[in-house]
């Protein structure tokens, strides 16, 4: 297992579709128990492979509260089949945009169906803040990110700010 670097924006494939997965084999698992060191690392609760430069359709999540055993559910090519007509509004971060947080309105619960890392295929309705993660993780999958769902002038201001500090950091 290794911590593998977490991409920031304005990173290029933090805005890529990624592949489907074609099966689930030895790359995957250990791809899945590397992204899930990296979560932890981070610390977050979430972690979809594009973040780690990997365009491919898995991402992870552990929403166990603290103090609690680790919970991880790794989702290989996930989909929402439904959501809620009821939002909700809740705050988000991203490790990809690091210490910044906003409201953010989605549906309030979802169906996700996905495969999990012994090949089976799992349908999983999602409420409260499960529900969030997982939408936030799966927009990860098509290059979607949380400050698309603000407004243009929040949005513009963060990627502004990022932009700024790449360009510094390039030198």
């Amino acid at each position: 297992m290794a911590i593998r670097p977490i991409l920031v924006i304005p990173d290029a494939r933090l805005r890529a579709v990624a592949d489907p997965i074609d099966s689930v084999d030895e790359d995957i698992k250990t791809l899945a128990k590397d992204m899930l060191e990296t979560m932890y690392d981070a610390p977050g609760i979430g972690l979809a492979a594009p973040q780690i430069g990997v365009m491919k359709r898995i991402v992870v999540m552990d929403l166990a509260p603290e103090g609690e055993p680790a919970a991880p559910l790794v989702l290989i090519n996930p989909e929402i089949l439904k959501v809620s007509e009821e939002t909700a509004v809740t705050e988000e971060g991203c490790l990809s945009i690091p210490e910044l947080y906003y409201d953010v309105e989605r549906p309030a619960e979802v169906t996700v169906r996905y495969t999990d890392l012994d090949g089976n295929i799992v349908e999983l309705e999602a409420k409260e803040r499960l529900a969030v993660c997982v939408q936030h993780e799966l927009d990860h999958l098509d290059g979607v990110l949380y400050i698309d769902y603000l407004s243009r002038l929040k949005r513009d201001r963060v990627i502004k700010k990022f932009d700024k500090a790449a360009k510094r950091a390039a030198g």
